[in-house]
């Protein structure tokens, strides 16, 4: 078994077979990512088994963000310009109802990070923002080192460095 990340093909993978548990998790992936990837709104990056490679174990979409320095920490706002700063979005985050536990999770956002360090090589960005669906989301992504923009917010983010 040899996992990989790839973007969505929406004609390759089974989109229809995906089940994480959550309906509007499982629509959008069926329904409006590969619309959105065509449209440049978001990419999905998909969690597979080259085993078995149309069936997807996980999966998460990125985009275009931007956070006022405001809704940052106090130690994240230092030397900021005073305008929004360039940040990448987790729109969203899935596993397969059938593969959760296994620590899929970790490794999706671990890919997001790490396409997030890519972009910012090429591109300004900031932070890795995302808007946790419920508290136990949340504390999932605060677990790895992401912030609560403000004390009751579940918009959370993550720094990627200042240098």
């Amino acid at each position: 078994m040899a996992l990989r990340f790839m973007r969505l093909a929406p004609r390759q993978h089974d989109r229809g077979g995906f089940c994480c548990g959550v309906e509007a998790l499982d629509i959008y992936l069926q329904q409006q990512a590969g619309q959105h990837q065509r449209q440049g709104i978001a990419t999905t990056h998909v969690l597979i088994d080259d085993t078995t490679s149309a069936r997807i174990l996980g999966y998460l979409s990125l985009a275009a963000a931007q956070l006022h320095p405001h809704d940052l920490q106090p130690a994240d706002r230092k030397r900021l310009p005073a305008y929004p700063i360039p940040a990448a979005r987790v729109g969203r985050l899935a596993v397969s109802a059938q593969h959760q536990g296994e620590g899929y999770g970790r490794l999706l956002l671990g890919h997001a990070v790490n396409s997030a360090l890519s972009l910012r090589e090429r591109l300004g960005v900031r932070v890795l923002v995302v808007d946790a669906k419920d508290e136990h989301a949340a504390m999932f992504y605060k677990t790895y080192g992401f912030q609560p923009t403000t004390e009751t917010a579940l918009t959370l983010y993550l720094p990627l460095g200042s240098g």
